[in-house]
């Protein structure tokens, strides 16, 4: 399967670009500069106007207020985020659609790494990390931009695992569990191998933990390497249960 490559990485604004689009847009993006250099509570709007090269009245009369331009900052990057890895998983379609591939595991490597470059760009991770240092005051946002992001990404890949599925290509009883746990093993070394985004992680470094997280995925959701219809859920409980009778 062919590589494909879907423009991930932040665009920074200029002034001969901010000359083509619309104040709107402007100060979105002077908004999301300045809250990620300086955080939401010392972020002033003067200084997002002034970037945005407009007048501080007409950050007002698009948004209202700090809070509200901080809200349509937050969420507008989440559903950015989750749009370009959505989009990452459209090779899943191609995959069950074929359904005549031999490299199962070097195919899933590939949408993965597509998915994880989406997730490695300085906006995105700028973004985590804003919207966890302002978690606290925005708890009703923080649920909102996951939900518009990794919940959206979830979904979308549930839908396409439950497709290769069809197609016999896994086997498997969830596809919503398959899909957290595909999300979970290519990506859950991220945030300490990055250090929230803040180290650079090499591409061996990404290889190594994408192909360990593909592997032990098949070892779970491969045709024939578990009983057919298992209850995973049932398993753990289960296990849980045979684990706490022998202490």
């Amino acid at each position: 399967m062919a590589r494909r490559r879907y423009g991930c990485r932040v665009t920074a604004g200029t002034a001969a670009r901010r000359g083509r689009i619309d104040k709107r847009a402007a100060i979105l993006e002077a908004a999301l500069r300045t809250f990620i250099r300086d955080g939401y509570g010392l972020a002033r709007v003067e200084a997002i106007a002034e970037l945005a090269g407009v007048a501080k009245p007409t950050v007002y009369n698009h948004f209202g207020d700090k809070e509200t331009l901080f809200r349509v900052v937050i969420l507008d990057g989440a559903s950015r985020t989750s749009d370009h890895m959505i989009d990452a998983l459209d090779a899943l379609d191609t995959l069950a659609d074929d359904g005549d591939g031999d490299d199962l595991a070097g195919d899933l490597s590939r949408v993965a790494r597509e998915v994880i470059d989406c997730q490695l760009t300085e906006e995105g991770w700028a973004l985590q990390r804003l919207m966890y240092a302002e978690a606290a005051r925005f708890p009703d946002l923080f649920d909102e931009a996951l939900a518009r992001g990794g919940a959206r990404l979830h979904n979308a890949l549930a839908g396409r695992l439950a497709r290769l599925a069809h197609r016999g290509r896994l086997e498997l009883a969830d596809p919503d569990t398959a899909a957290a746990h595909f999300l979970a093993l290519i990506s859950g070394d991220l945030p300490a191998l990055s250090a929230l985004g803040t180290r650079k992680v090499s591409d061996a470094e990404l290889r190594t933990a994408i192909a360990a997280g593909v592997d032990t995925f098949l070892l779970a959701f491969a045709p024939g390497r578990r009983p057919a219809g298992r209850d995973t859920r049932r398993g753990r409980r289960a296990a849980a249960m045979d684990s706490g009778n022998r202490t």
